[in-house]
């Protein structure tokens, strides 16, 4: 489902945890976390906030 980047949590070169929200993505009035499905580092967050995403869309890239 298509929405609307509210806030990056993460930049490039950021360790992660598995289960730590990276991206919080607003649609249809909710907001939606997305958290990182395995421990890593950040490689490339290709969004900003104010973006508008689809709902399959790369957010953050994990290495």
């Amino acid at each position: 489902m298509p929405g609307k980047v509210v806030k990056v949590l993460v930049k490039p070169g950021d360790t992660v945890e598995a289960g730590q929200t990276v991206i919080i993505v607003s649609a249809m009035k909710m907001e939606s976390e997305f958290k990182a499905p395995k421990a890593g580092m950040v490689a490339e967050v290709p969004v900003k906030e104010g973006d508008t995403v689809d709902g399959n869309q790369v957010m953050v890239v994990l290495e």
